[in-house]
């Protein structure tokens, strides 16, 4: 063999080898880098907060989708196994119980499951809580003075409460609180119950809406949950409200959680695992709470200080898991004309 030939050979080779090692720089054949797809059902500056601690702590990227929880959830129903989604985060749980009861949801791993408390998280494994918040009734002390204030949710549907009390009937955590006043005091009081708010109450279109409604002396109390007068209240400084928490198991206290879930039909589960476990770390919950004034699941993170402490708090003992979809209380409503 001349020379020439021995040489020309040599260049063959060194540029096929060129060319395999551009191959992988360019990632044709080298594995790309992991971008994970949260469906953020939560308000949109938690969602980012979570997100960008987690591609801190990692390296791995979030793409986030925002909408509804429940817009979410259909939509994932609808993509079956092409959804693109890899984790939905809701804001309340009855969008994850309804993906969880159509398989569309994989198990959280139990090494993850088991730091929490039970009680936050789906009875099956196929969902986790990440922070939780309590029902309250925010009132104007100008307009509703201490020895007014209800002992139960129950009497805001009273007569004397004409005029006095707002409310949010298309919110969903008003749905679950009347899913626990059939749970705990049955379906006549809670069909009494929406009546009354229904003839003496005044609807608004948001909790936000109706929060600032009382704040400013145009209504005197209203149903919402905790973090609204938080957030508020970091907003103004000093406020005139105040809150009121319901006690000894009473439904106008429930407490409720919102939570996350990694699709089955993820590209990347072991990623998806990693990004809820992160949720509850003591990083990822700061990064949460740090946008939102809930409580946390974590029990090594405190709470917002400015928030009553939840373990002087008495809920009733009815976990999201138990309330489900809240089909009855929807059912209801409907039936008296309140949605």
């Amino acid at each position: 063999m001349s020379v020439h030939r021995v040489t020309g050979l040599a260049r063959v080779i060194s540029a096929g080898v060129l060319s395999i090692g551009m191959l992988f720089a360019s990632g044709v054949y080298a594995d790309d880098p992991v971008t994970l797809t949260l469906y953020n059902g939560q308000h949109e500056a938690t969602g980012k907060a979570v997100a960008k601690a987690f591609e801190e702590k990692t390296g791995i990227k979030v793409l986030i989708r925002k909408g509804g929880g429940g817009q979410l959830a259909n939509q994932i129903a609808e993509e079956g196994e092409r959804s693109p989604a890899d984790i939905i985060y809701t804001e309340e749980a009855p969008p994850l119980i309804k993906l969880g009861s159509q398989g569309l949801l994989a198990k959280v791993d139990p090494s993850t499951l088991k730091q929490i408390d039970p009680k936050f998280s789906d009875n099956n494994g196929n969902w986790l809580g990440i922070t939780s918040r309590v029902r309250v009734l925010a009132y104007n002390p100008d307009l509703i003075t201490e020895a007014e204030l209800p002992s139960s949710v129950l009497e805001v549907a009273d007569p004397e409460w004409a005029g006095k009390i707002a409310f949010v009937p298309s919110s969903g955590e008003f749905l679950g609180q009347t899913a626990a006043v059939i749970s705990l005091n049955g379906r006549e009081a809670a069909e009494e119950w929406l009546t009354g708010l229904k003839a003496f109450g005044s609807t608004y279109t948001n909790n936000v809406v109706a929060m600032k409604a009382v704040e400013n002396g145009e209504i005197g109390a209203a149903l919402v949950n905790s973090y609204y007068w938080t957030a508020l209240k970091k907003e103004k400084g000093e406020l005139k409200s105040k809150l009121h928490y319901f006690a000894d198991g009473d439904a106008g206290g429930l407490s409720s959680v919102s939570g996350a879930a990694v699709i089955k039909a993820s590209k990347h589960p072991k990623e998806a695992q990693q990004f809820l476990a992160f949720m509850i770390s003591d990083e990822g919950q700061k990064a949460i709470l740090s946008k939102s004034a809930e409580y946390p699941v974590n029990p090594n993170v405190p709470a917002d200080p400015l928030l009553k402490p939840y373990d002087q708090l008495k809920p009733p003992a009815i976990t999201a898991a138990q309330i489900g979809l809240a089909e009855d209380a929807l059912e209801l409503q409907r039936e008296v004309g309140m949605n």
